[in-house]
């Protein structure tokens, strides 16, 4: 059996700090780690040289052609490839070239990707710009090998046209503003604070020759029909159970392409549901995980399909058993390696760890909100509130030491102690003793504390974490900076610190929940809190322009009123574009597919049950003629609600404003969606399996 020494494939395809050191002159290299790590503006000359020793880099890993890669406003990667062949000079050759210009500019159709009214379909020019902090890399597949460099993408009037934009302006703004409250405990040494992520990334795993069956996988990335198996996830058997062999095989070619890339994936396991997995990667600095997101994502589809395999990333393929999410751990970390989450062992005497917390619960609850629409897309309204995901209801977990030091600067003033994890005796006097944690955690949190980061649960496995990452950074910049202004100011700091850490935690100890989110009993309570609890999509995009989010937002230089203006838009149109796809799916597949296989099943029985008939008089046929009568009835009523929801998409799609369809596909499609569903999922249970028209959910999570 071959092996794979990581160490010697990992970054090979990436145009990292050990290819620039050895590749480019010391001088050079030198400049280019200023405005990497300093911001500092780069200098044409320096992008001429790293272009040409990139270009020749590449041509060696086998690159023709090179692409500005870039994350437009639909979620996911855009990538536009250019040959490094120059015009052929008198004897009819070609030089392979790439100039600084090329590599620091690129102009593609800003008229063609989602702007929300920003720009106007003749207004067609768009640039994207090097972002120079997260490494270009060469991508191998079928096209070929690419050279990719990493873009932001603006119009040609300067407003932000991707996901990435918004995102480096806040990593700015957040770690200017943690280095003033850096600076006030007397940390004169560290330059830089990075946000650091680590999005774990769920996802599901069928056939693909059954995929290729179900028009509704294939159109919107979920089933619109389907009856639960006898058996789904009730066993709890499949959670961290023995991988499957052809699903092993597909992880580990996974994990090459990804090792490649430079993505640190590391963690693998079977997910609760059958046919659902998990792969994390190691923490990154906050655009480079969004990065290195895409990069799994992409993977991870194009590595299933060449093992006969389709992987599913929306957050509810299958209803009835667990659906998709993207964990995303977040913390902060300066250039010197000190984490501004990490409690140490008496957290109760880290005052800078205090003010941390209570700017970063301040954060949370004033603007629950605006964090809950960063979460919200089609798909994760599906999952989030369901026994599986957080509640649509944003709450921190602390953990019972953290909350017990809480407690006692809330209620005395001062905290005096910190409780500790102890050790647990496993009763076996083989196994060691164990040194337990201060804290346990839980699953049910939407933003937990889990040791030394926030743990945000609420992400869509489909989804892009530019957007969640974006809003941590800015509500975290706005806290910091509002807790700076008054510390700056202070003649007695350690007075000041304290009563200012006791202030925030006093009025935003509501956001403070360790119990159990699914419960019925923590919506009522929530309600009483005043938590505001947004259960869909359509009701959390207000949240982003808002005069709150306008004023935090431009505060910072993160999004301008029209950015946020332009991104309500998109997503009030990309929700009634997504259901309007799901519908006229569900009509397609109920008009010229179910339907007429019932038809065709229930005009088979009735003549089997008169050629019965005819044969003997005297045959018993009432099951025969029961079942007739149960599946003709369900017949005649997904008949009527195919009509009513053929006239409720017609009426959805024929309102004026992208909020007024948003709202008339939420309200009036989805329940006649679900309507249409019912009847259809019952018939599923009743007829032959051979005269039903598409793999079952059996047929598609279990027979992998």
């Amino acid at each position: 059996m071959s092996t794979t020494n990581v160490a010697d494939i990992f970054g090979t395809n990436v145009f990292n700090d050990t290819v620039m050191r050895e590749r480019l002159p010391k001088q050079v290299y030198k400049e280019l780690r200023k405005t990497i790590d300093e911001g500092k503006e780069l200098d044409p000359m320096v992008a001429e040289v790293v272009a040409n020793a990139m270009k020749d880099w590449a041509i060696e890993k086998g690159a023709t052609h090179y692409t500005h890669w870039f994350q437009p406003l639909t979620g996911t990667t855009a990538e536009k490839h250019d040959a490094f062949v120059s015009a052929p000079n008198a004897q009819g050759k070609v030089l392979m070239e790439f100039s600084g210009k090329e590599l620091i500019k690129g102009e593609p159709d800003a008229s063609s990707f989602p702007s929300g009214g920003l720009r106007a379909t003749f207004e067609a020019r768009g640039y994207t710009a090097w972002d120079c902090t997260s490494p270009a890399f060469v991508k191998e597949d079928a096209t070929g090998a690419i050279l990719c460099i990493p873009t932001a993408f603006c119009s040609y009037t300067g407003e932000a046209l991707d996901k990435k934009t918004p995102l480096l302006r806040s990593m700015e703004a957040v770690s200017n503003q943690a280095l003033r409250i850096l600076r006030l405990f007397g940390n004169t040494t560290s330059k830089k604070v990075s946000a650091s992520v680590g999005p774990e990334q769920e996802y599901f795993i069928i056939d693909h020759e059954k995929y290729l069956q179900r028009e509704d996988l294939i159109f919107t990335g979920r089933t619109l029909f389907g009856a639960m198996p006898p058996k789904g996830q009730e066993l709890e058997d499949h959670y961290f159970g023995k991988i499957r062999e052809r699903i092993g095989s597909f992880m580990k070619d996974v994990n090459i392409e990804l090792w490649k890339l430079g993505v640190s994936a590391k963690t693998q396991h079977n997910e609760v549901a059958p046919a659902q997995h998990e792969l994390a990667p190691v923490y990154a600095v906050a655009n480079i995980a969004v990065d290195h997101n895409q990069l799994v994502m992409e993977t991870l589809k194009k590595v299933a399909e060449r093992h006969g395999l389709e992987c599913l990333l929306h957050e509810k393929p299958f209803a009835g058993v667990n659906g998709s999410g993207k964990h995303n751990n977040w913390s902060l970390t300066t250039d010197d390696g000190i984490n501004l989450l990490d409690p140490g062992v008496t957290p109760h005497e880290n005052i800078q760890f205090l003010l941390v917390l209570a700017c970063i619960l301040s954060a949370v609850d004033k603007h629950a909100d605006l964090l809950r629409e960063s979460a919200a897309d089609v798909g994760n309204d599906h999952r989030l509130g369901a026994n599986e995901a957080p509640p649509a209801i944003i709450s921190v977990f602390l953990g019972e030491q953290l909350e017990d030091v809480v407690e006692q600067l809330i209620s005395t003033g001062e905290a005096t102690k910190s409780k500790t994890g102890g050790v647990l005796k496993t009763g076996v006097s083989t196994l060691p003793d164990l040194v337990k944690d201060a804290t346990d955690r839980n699953r049910t949190s939407p933003f937990a504390f889990t040791g030394n980061k926030f743990e945000f649960r609420m992400v869509g496995s489909n989804d892009s974490i530019s957007e969640p990452n974006t809003v941590l950074n800015a509500i975290v910049a706005e806290a910091f900076s509002d807790a700076a202004d008054i510390l700056e100011k202070a003649e007695d700091f350690p007075l000041a610190v304290h009563d200012l850490i006791k202030e925030l935690l006093t009025k935003h100890q509501r956001i403070i929940f360790n119990g159990n989110g699914y419960s019925d009993a923590w919506v009522e309570e929530a309600e009483r809190r005043g938590l505001p609890n947004i259960k869909s999509m359509v009701e959390a995009v207000p949240a982003l322009n808002t005069e709150k989010a306008v004023a935090l937002f431009e505060k910072f230089g993160i999004f301008t009123k029209a950015e946020l203006d332009s991104r309500v838009e998109i997503q009030y149109e990309n929700y009634a574009k997504a259901i309007n796809i799901e519908a006229l799916t569900m009509i397609e597949m109920a008009s010229k597919s179910i339907i007429p296989a019932i038809i065709k099943y229930t005009t088979d029985l009735a003549i089997s049950i008169n050629t019965v008939k005819s044969a003997c008089a005297d045959a018993d046929i009432s099951v025969q003629t029961e079942l007739l009568v149960e599946v003709s009835a369900k017949l005649s009523e997904a008949k009527v609600a195919l009509a009513k929801l053929q006239e409720a998409t017609a009426a959805a799609s024929a309102k004026e404003c992208e909020e007024c369809k948003a709202k008339a596909y939420h309200e009036e499609v989805i329940p006649a969606m679900a309507a249409l569903r019912a009847p259809v999922d019952e018939m599923e249970m009743l007829v032959d399996k051979k005269a039903w028209p598409m793999p079952t959910y059996g047929d598609l999570i279990f027979e992998v």
